[in-house]
């Protein structure tokens, strides 16, 4: 069991190799620089962590973690649906256009073949969680009588993909050089307005 010393001195190295990696990526990375830099001793870096690959995984699974706790960070509203989809647009937008978050992804991305069975847990973990948050909200408000989904995980994966598109993949893949004009705000608020159009969702005023 680790003491608070040693949890803190574990977190300086995570967040110092993460440095190293995102910075140099993997093959590039050195145990001893990263022992320098988060000023212990490599048999101190080499106790907690028995070699690089470990040190990777171990930098992957707490970001992973961070995600997911941003994920749990989620504050829904109650109102209407477009109030609460928006709450929840809005924040999985602002993930999404985390110049971080794209960072992290290229790195595991980068290292898939290296890492296989990390890279399947990493990229399905956050999507998963995020996705069951917006499930449970869909299901709530079809239940409710202000959604009518054919099912929820569909529903969910459609608005995910209208914010995903434009916000993560398109960066992912031009590396930032293309950037869209709208803010991340704008597009969580038209991906509403098109989930709203294709569900069905409250009936309309007046």
């Amino acid at each position: 069991m680790l003491i608070k010393s040693d949890i803190r001195r574990r977190e300086e190295i995570l967040s110092t190799a993460r440095r190293h990696f995102l910075a140099k990526g993997y093959a590039n990375t050195g145990m001893e620089p990263v022992a320098r830099e988060a000023q212990v001793s490599t048999a101190t870096l080499y106790g907690l962590f028995p070699g690089k690959e470990e040190l990777f995984e171990a930098v992957v699974d707490h970001a992973a973690e961070e995600f997911t706790a941003r994920i749990g960070r989620v504050q829904i509203p109650p109102g209407t649906a477009r109030d609460q989809l928006t709450a929840f647009a809005w924040t999985y937008a602002g993930f999404m256009s985390d110049p971080y978050v794209r960072q992290v992804f290229r790195l595991v991305m980068a290292e898939r073949c290296r890492f296989v069975g990390l890279a399947q847990r990493f990229f399905e973990k956050g999507r998963r969680e995020y996705g069951l948050t917006l499930m449970q909200v869909i299901a709530r408000l079809q239940e409710s009588g202000k959604l009518k989904p054919a099912k929820p995980s569909w529903a969910a994966g459609q608005l995910m993909g209208m914010i995903e598109h434009p916000l993560f993949f398109v960066p992912m893949v031009t590396g930032d050089e293309v950037r869209g004009e709208r803010p991340p705000e704008a597009i969580a608020d038209d991906a509403v307005a098109t989930f709203l159009a294709r569900f069905g969702v409250e009936p309309r005023q007046g």
